[in-house]
């Protein structure tokens, strides 16, 4: 039994040296695997864009900026994994998102492809391979790894790639492939069909954003806001578009912002508020003298019987340490005088 700890450093030791491989390797065939099919193979990935246009088609140049930032911050990712020291930091690479990420990096290069071979069923099914695996990733970072402000290499290196990642199929390109695979694309030599299917478009931005606005105000989510915030105006960039969801993008674009904002402030009110002193309770503050209360002088000492007078001599009574009881002055009290 003492052996175990051990063994398991040393599986953990061993799957880090294997992401370690693989996260780049992967990285790199999705990489050059997007860029040829955007580049080089005719119809490209914009082409397809253009020739299927649906009620919720992104616009290609907010599209391409999106996946660079992607590649970025994955790239930053993979030089947290190589060169990280921090056992809890190896941990969450190791545990909560391991393969998971490797697996997407394929399933994105093979998406490309298909999507480039006009092959929309296959490229939806991989699409949705691809977003089980990031929403698995992300839930299992919250789970064993919860982003902090004490590790911010944690938190934008290792979150803000996978989320922005994970919303990328979530709120564009699974339901934009679902689209023309259902037939709701429209023919772009005819514009003015546009507003053919303009509900499912509708109902699937109000209820991605919705969620995406829920989790911007629980979680004060800076990365998923910039990326819902993106993604609404990459597709109202896209025009035309029909009025649904025209107006429900344009709001979101705001509300997105806005509900960030928002709950930044009031967390800081809410802070300020909470460390002002409150004032202790009444039993231990000290009573204010009568007098000072009522803007009086402190009243006069009341007369008190002097030594004198009951015969006990004058000075200070003293009390000698060690001693036993105090002697009295019979004679002093009761005075000399016979019966």
């Amino acid at each position: 039994m003492a052996s175990l700890p051990v063994e398991m450093d040393v599986q953990e030791f061993l799957s880090l040296v294997r992401l370690q491989v693989l996260t780049p390797l992967s990285l790199s065939v999705n990489i050059a695997t997007v860029l040829v099919c955007t580049a080089i193979v005719k119809p490209s990935i914009v082409d397809i864009i253009r020739l299927y246009p649906a009620s919720i088609s992104p616009h290609p140049a907010w599209l391409s900026v999106y996946v660079i930032l992607i590649y970025l911050f994955q790239i930053g990712y993979c030089f947290l994994l190589v060169f990280t020291r921090n056992p809890d930091t190896k941990r969450a690479l190791v545990k909560a998102v391991g393969l998971s990420l490797v697996l997407a990096n394929w399933a994105m290069a093979l998406w490309a492809i298909a999507w480039v071979l006009r092959m929309f069923l296959l490229s939806t099914i991989l699409l949705g391979i691809l977003l089980l695996l990031l929403v698995y990733s992300n839930v299992a970072l919250l789970v064993y790894h919860a982003p902090t402000y004490t590790r911010p290499f944690d938190m934008a290196l290792i979150h803000a790639p996978l989320r922005f990642f994970m919303i990328l199929p979530l709120s564009l390109l699974f339901p934009y492939s679902l689209f023309i695979t259902l037939g709701l694309a429209y023919d772009p030599m005819h514009p003015e069909d546009y507003a053919r299917h303009p509900w499912p478009g509708f109902a699937v931005t109000m209820a991605v954003n919705l969620v995406s606005l829920v989790v911007i105000l629980y979680r004060r989510d800076v990365i998923w806001a910039i990326a819902a915030t993106w993604i609404c105006i990459s597709i109202w960039t896209a025009a035309p578009k029909p009025a649904p969801v025209f107006i429900s993008v344009v709001l979101f674009t705001v509300l997105h912002p806005l509900a960030l904002i928002s709950a930044l402030v009031y967390d800081q009110l809410a802070h300020r508020q909470g460390r002002i002193a409150l004032p202790p309770d009444d039993a231990s503050v000290p009573q204010q003298p009568r007098h000072e209360r009522r803007g009086q002088g402190p009243p006069s000492p009341s007369p008190t019987p002097q030594p004198h007078a009951l015969g006990l001599a004058q000075g200070p009574r003293q009390e000698r340490p060690g001693t036993g009881p105090r002697e009295v002055d019979v004679e002093g009290v009761w005075g000399t005088g016979s019966l």
